[in-house]
């Protein structure tokens, strides 16, 4: 019998959690919809309302401020609008600043014409450079209307946590508003929107155990919402349209809850990501670890081995029964180096290789990791005496 495979893409998409599996199946038997006024309908409600606040206690927010949408990708869109409101009143908001190194759904600008999105550079190690965000904002002009900044609050690709509560204090001096990606920090480092890390959070429900395909909005508050994306119906109190994806809402809440519920428990995790980087320095003393003197989440490793092209090494992982990614799984299918790579300064690698792994990660999987990390190192070597 073959072993089984070693499962380590976790930042892509973290293996559905048995809580939100039995969750989900529980809500397949409730076949009413959830806007319906009958007994029924109103059952239905009350289970999406539970997971409406199990997700908001995630981020210490207030349940009504969640909004559910189809994922990050979506609830980034929404939010990336020049178009705002307040009460009955129209908000502009007549630019968006982004990080250079945020994810694509961030870089794609949203619904701003290209020529008012603004972009700000990172350092070596990824971290957001804060003179120059403060130098953009400090620039802006309020009287064309309010400056929009998202950023990441954990890069997807080396872990790398920016410091959104500095980030958060500049944008909040200029009378601006801070959009934060935070769906791979989420469950992995405590977030709170009360104490000003964000004007609004993005969550998605796969990064955290949860079904794919459902998201969230968080506010830190109800004042001010972005023109609705998907206009229709009354769902979502009106900032988005359609029925409920109850069944994926459900499990979205189970995973939340236990995400908050083992918090505590990453330690556990970051000791099995040192191990991993020890093997990966044992074998290859000439890797680089991307982002390794900062601070970083616990659970990730994006590293380059010279002479070996991360495409070809994926693959050959994959031979070997341990998936891991070449960077971004949005954009791991294009040919070319990490644009995050290319924002530290790493314009010449040959790719990288991440590694992402979470709490029922096991010893195993991460000896078969070292194992194929062997071999494919066995055949640089071969290749090397060869030439």
């Amino acid at each position: 019998m073959a072993a089984p495979r070693a499962y380590l893409d976790y930042n892509a998409s973290a293996p559905l959690l048995p809580e939100a599996r039995a969750a989900m199946l529980a809500a397949l038997d409730v076949a009413a919809n959830p806007s319906s006024v009958h007994s029924e309908g109103r059952a239905a409600r009350r289970i999406v309302e539970e997971a409406r606040r199990d997700i908001a206690a995630l981020v210490n927010a207030k349940a009504e401020h969640v909004v559910f949408t189809s994922g990050a990708t979506e609830a980034a869109a929404t939010l990336l609008s020049p178009d705002w409101r307040m009460g009955r009143g129209a908000i502009r908001m007549s630019r968006l600043y982004v990080c250079e190194a945020d994810h694509p759904c961030l870089l794609a600008g949203g619904s701003f014409a290209p020529d008012r999105v603004t972009r700000i550079g990172v350092d070596a190690q990824g971290v957001m450079d804060l003179a120059a965000l403060e130098a953009a904002l400090h620039g802006h002009d309020r009287n064309e209307g309010l400056a929009l900044v998202a950023v990441h609050a954990a890069n997807n690709e080396t872990g790398v946590v920016q410091p959104f509560g500095r980030i958060a204090a500049l944008v909040n001096a200029a009378g601006g508003v801070l959009v934060l990606d935070a769906v791979q920090a989420a469950g992995r480092i405590p977030l709170d929107i009360t104490a000003g890390c964000a004007d609004f959070l993005i969550l998605s429900s796969h990064k955290i155990g949860g079904p794919k395909g459902v998201g969230a909005i968080i506010g830190s508050s109800d004042l001010m919402m972005p023109k609705p994306l998907i206009a229709g119906g009354g769902q979502e109190k009106g900032h988005r349209a359609g029925t409920e994806n109850l069944p994926g809402i459900v499990g979205f809440g189970a995973a939340a809850r236990h995400a908050a519920e083992n918090l505590g428990r990453i330690d556990t995790v970051r000791a099995m990501r040192d191990g991993i980087e020890d093997l990966v320095l044992a074998a290859a003393p000439d890797a680089q670890i991307f982002g390794r003197t900062t601070e970083r989440l616990a659970n990730t490793v994006f590293f380059a081995i010279p002479g070996i092209k991360a495409e070809t090494a994926q693959i050959a992982f994959d031979l070997a029964g341990v998936a891991l990614s070449a960077g971004s799984a949005c954009s791991s299918g294009r040919v070319g180096p990490s644009h995050v790579l290319k924002a530290m300064g790493y314009a010449d690698t040959e790719g990288a290789l991440r590694v992402s792994i979470g709490q029922t990660t096991t010893a195993a999987e991460i000896e078969r990791f070292g194992a194929a990390l062997s071999d494919l190192l066995a055949r640089r070597a071969g290749r090397t005496r060869a030439a």
